[in-house]
């Protein structure tokens, strides 16, 4: 585990590096605040601090302040070093956001038994922070294929489609619907349907931008979301996705089969929220299905492209 530890005086700092080295820390060595506060910003600062109250450029209680100001995380537990031993010092200093103090001349237990029970809290709030991004990617990501749930794709709609009346951008959204997949679960059974769908949510999210949301809309049917893409870009978007199927067979179990999907595709045309939206995307993909599946069609008002195999929904 690294340590910060900000002291202009090289004695103490040598002392000091030596005991946490021996107790299995790796000192992370600052000979002013301000090269502490440089640290604290750069790549894998460590999580528990050790600095002087006296120092150049930031002393040790404006550099707790700052920390503080800034609400981190993960979170930095910092040990405040004072030859001060008036109460009301060591007040001010745990004002200014130290989580504990050290009077000089520091005694090396004190020290470790200090830096022990730092260590304890940094650990336990790295443990909330683990638990709380768990949580949430229950909450917003689908159990069986990692996508993104329906709710966080509405959502992930609505902000795109608030950002493109805003600023005047294009955006277009997809419905892709898994063509006869309960051939797919009658063939190979449930399990084979799984691992259908997972290896199908593999191969989209291969073929999107990184800006783009996969989310599973429901069953076997997919939305995503397209920022920035007009008609013709959102129907090469949506040829991506139907090729990345179809263009080789996937391995179910001990078998492969060709799995080939439906795609309605609709642009944003100024509608206020996401239900007009998908309303004519999924009037596009019931269309596709009409007119014999593996195919993209694009919604009206919008304009075709020519781009074969994707039509137009006639209006």
């Amino acid at each position: 585990m690294k340590v910060l530890l900000a002291d202009d005086d090289k004695i103490t700092r040598t002392i000091i590096a030596a005991r946490l080295a021996k107790w299995g820390y790796e000192a992370v060595i600052a000979d002013d605040g301000l090269e502490a506060w440089a640290i604290l910003h750069g790549p894998n600062p460590p999580s528990l601090a050790i600095v002087d109250w006296m120092m150049p450029g930031l002393d040790g209680p404006e550099l707790c302040r700052r920390i503080r100001m800034e609400a981190r995380e993960p979170y930095v537990y910092v040990v405040l070093l004072t030859g001060r031993s008036e109460k009301v010092d060591l007040i001010e200093g745990l004002r200014a956001g130290a989580d504990d103090y050290l009077t000089k001349p520091i005694e090396a237990q004190e020290l470790e038994v200090r830096i022990r029970g730092g260590k304890r809290i940094v650990d336990l709030h790295a443990r909330l922070i683990e638990s709380r991004q768990a949580m949430w990617h229950q909450a917003t990501h689908d159990g069986l294929t990692g996508a993104w749930n329906r709710p966080a794709g509405l959502d992930a709609l609505a902000r795109e489609i608030v950002r493109s009346a805003r600023e005047g951008t294009k955006l277009a959204s997809a419905i892709v619907d898994l063509d006869h997949f309960k051939r797919i679960n009658d063939t190979y059974g449930h399990l084979g349907g799984d691992e259908t769908l997972r290896e199908a949510v593999r191969r989209m999210t291969k073929a999107l931008r990184s800006c783009d949301t996969l989310a599973r809309y429901g069953g076997e049917e997919f939305l995503v979301v397209l920022p920035g893409c007009d008609e013709e870009a959102g129907i090469e978007a949506a040829e991506c996705l139907r090729s990345a199927l179809a263009g080789a067979p996937m391995a179910i179990g001990e078998a492969r089969a060709v799995v080939t999907c439906s795609i309605g595709l609709a642009t944003f045309e100024g509608e206020p929220g996401p239900e007009a939206l998908m309303r004519r995307a999924d009037d596009a993909l019931y269309a596709a299905k009409r007119t014999g599946r593996d195919r993209v069609v694009l919604a009206p008002p919008t304009v075709a492209v020519a781009s074969a195999p994707a039509t137009k929904l006639a209006s």
